[in-house]
């Protein structure tokens, strides 16, 4: 009975010190957010989202404002590396709609291949089809406004 209690024992301090290191972890992230390099940045931020804004304030990165086009609110400022092709900013904008949903709560799945199938992105008048272009090539640079539009059937 004793072996039973001791063997359970290291489990409940390895939970504990779990938890206690995941205390740890969101104190020094609130910290973070409190830099006024990185106040932008929401309450439960990710690690992912301190790297782009880090980028961001090097140089290394740049944000790119998505507008939905049935939308009236404001862009979405999606942070993509300054090499980023097209496929880069399309994962930068599924990555930030999952994480305002998660945080918001709405819809919990979205089909993503029929978005992609519906709508393209546009740069001005300019359809951005070629996932493997960069952007730069399409002549887009720091905060610059990228909108979906409605793709015509063939």
């Amino acid at each position: 009975m004793a072996e039973e209690a001791g063997e359970a024992a290291p489990a409940e301090e390895e939970d504990l010190a779990h938890e206690e290191a995941m205390e740890l972890w969101q104190a020094g992230l609130a910290r973070l957010v409190r830099d006024p390099l990185l106040c932008d940045l929401p309450a439960q931020v990710t690690p992912e989202e301190i790297a782009s804004q880090v980028a961001l304030e090097y140089g290394q990165a740049m944000t790119v404002r998505v507008r939905r086009a049935d939308a009236p609110q404001e862009p979405m400022p999606v942070v993509v590396v300054q090499q980023a092709t097209v496929l880069d900013l399309k994962k930068a904008v599924r990555r930030f709609v999952q994480l305002r949903q998660e945080r918001q709560g709405g819809v919990r799945h979205l089909s993503w291949r029929h978005v992609w199938r519906t709508y393209s992105l546009a740069f001005g008048s300019e359809k951005l089809d070629d996932d493997r272009k960069t952007l730069r090539e399409y002549g887009i640079r720091n905060r610059d406004e990228v909108s979906f539009v409605k793709r015509l059937r063939k």
